[in-house]
């Protein structure tokens, strides 16, 4: 486990691994990456980020429907689907294995949602842009702030 000792270092398994400085802070809190703060002796939480592009030969339009509308979800993963387009609205995919709520829509262009993990108390956001291509469409995907122990289920 991670932790701060009483000297003001990172420790691993009682080993220091890192020392502080002044501009190792954000906020308060030590920076070893983007996404790693660390408090006192709290146990470090330590988060995420994934992005990828895809081509994909539907349209645009095609594609937004596939990710919104519920009876389209359950044809193409066979699963019953929570899902509307209104902001604040609650969703869930694959038997609750992904649920959320839906922050923002643009139609036919992007998605915003924030995945719930847990207690985590940063949100983890998934931003979906979808662009015109000559192949159909670029898919643009960014999801943030996924927890260490979530992030193989998510990117494979």
């Amino acid at each position: 486990m991670l932790f701060m000792n009483d000297n003001k270092k990172l420790c691993h398994n009682g080993e220091p691994v890192f020392q502080h400085t002044q501009q190792n802070f954000y906020m308060g809190a030590p920076i070893l990456s983007e996404n790693i703060y660390l408090a006192g002796t709290i146990p470090l939480l330590i988060m995420k980020d994934y992005k990828k592009y895809f081509i994909l030969p539907a349209s645009p339009e095609e594609l937004y429907l596939a990710l919104t509308n519920p009876t389209i979800i359950r044809l193409w993963t066979g699963e019953d689907a929570e899902m509307s387009t209104e902001p604040g609205s609650e969703f869930s995919l694959w038997e609750g294995s992904i649920s959320g709520r839906n922050i923002s829509f643009e139609l036919n262009r992007k998605i915003v949602q924030q995945w719930y993990f847990g207690d985590q108390e940063e949100p983890s956001i998934v931003t979906i842009i979808l662009h015109p291509h000559k192949f159909g469409t670029s898919v643009e995907l960014k999801h943030t702030n996924i927890p260490d122990e979530e992030f193989e289920d998510i990117v494979e």
